[in-house]
């Protein structure tokens, strides 16, 4: 359970990363459209756990592992951001958002089982 500072911190990095994305994202990933679903803290607030998730993509894990080669410069913009706001800039995370596929795959087997009992 996290506690309302960590839900409010995560809120503002969440918020500055889409805005750090937004323009930057063409440079690290072209033509892909990166969209921050979620931000996790750390209760000392010095870790986040970002999770991304991306359209137009072929290979999220190639997406996300060059997020990750630049994550220093994106923790620098962020930085740069929200100087004034926060002591320490917190370690970035960035993990896969694969919610959208689960439910797609959860979509297609209820859609399998109506299927099913119309026939039977």
């Amino acid at each position: 359970m996290e506690s309302k500072r960590q839900q409010k911190f995560a809120g503002l990095l969440q918020e500055e990363l889409a805005a750090i994305f937004q323009k930057e994202a063409q440079n690290y990933l072209p033509n892909t459209l990166v969209t921050i679903t979620k931000v996790r803290m750390s209760p000392d607030l010095s870790v986040a756990k970002i999770y991304v998730s991306f359209f137009n993509t072929k290979d999220t894990d190639v997406s996300i592992a060059m997020i990750n080669k630049h994550n220093n410069e994106i923790r620098y913009k962020l930085g740069t951001k929200i100087r004034h706001q926060a002591r320490v800039i917190p370690t970035l995370n960035f993990f896969v958002d694969d919610t959208n596929e689960y439910v797609e795959k959860m979509d297609k087997i209820f859609n399998q089982i109506n299927q099913e009992e119309k026939k039977g």
